[in-house]
């Protein structure tokens, strides 16, 4: 007999709330931008090592194109887990290179989200769910840190 895996509500967040959850989020985006950046750099490499149809490797080229992909392979897999864990935090990965990360929230009875990106001190600037980065504004006071009962955690 299959039992139904229970859905996950979706986490919401007050500004307070995204700005605690933060040095963590912070340490995994880092490591997300950093790993991308590598990744990037490893793709490259990798398109300049494979043969085109009329040239092959010499064994020892071989040797180190399986090297490289084996460790880029390894190293999606690690980006995939940081990935997973801002998805079980309830954040939302908007850009590998810059950091960029959403927090949902609520507006006035409607969903928005705090945005955040590496480098920033705290989160400090929200934007419409169909705005994006460009459409990013300053948290007012609108924002208050009142508990809500939309908020939500992942493991309830």
């Amino acid at each position: 007999m299959k039992t139904k895996k229970p859905v996950a509500k979706k986490k919401y967040f007050t500004v307070a709330e995204a700005n605690l959850a933060l040095p963590l989020a912070r340490a995994i985006v880092k490591d997300i931008a950093a790993l991308a950046h590598d990744l990037r750099e490893r793709h490259e490499r990798l398109s300049r090592l494979k043969p085109n149809g009329r040239v092959k490797l010499a064994p020892e080229y071989q040797e180190e194109l399986q090297q490289v992909t084996a460790e880029f392979d390894r190293d999606q897999e690690r980006m995939r887990e940081y990935i997973k864990e801002l998805t079980e935090l309830g954040i939302e990965l908007k850009d590998f290179d810059t950091g960029l990360v959403d927090f949902p929230s609520r507006l006035e009875d409607r969903d928005v989200y705090l945005c955040w990106r590496l480098g920033e001190a705290e989160v400090s600037h929200w934007h419409e769910t169909d705005a994006g980065f460009a459409g990013r504004r300053e948290i007012t006071p609108e924002f208050d840190d009142r508990p809500r009962a939309e908020s939500q955690s992942l493991n309830n």
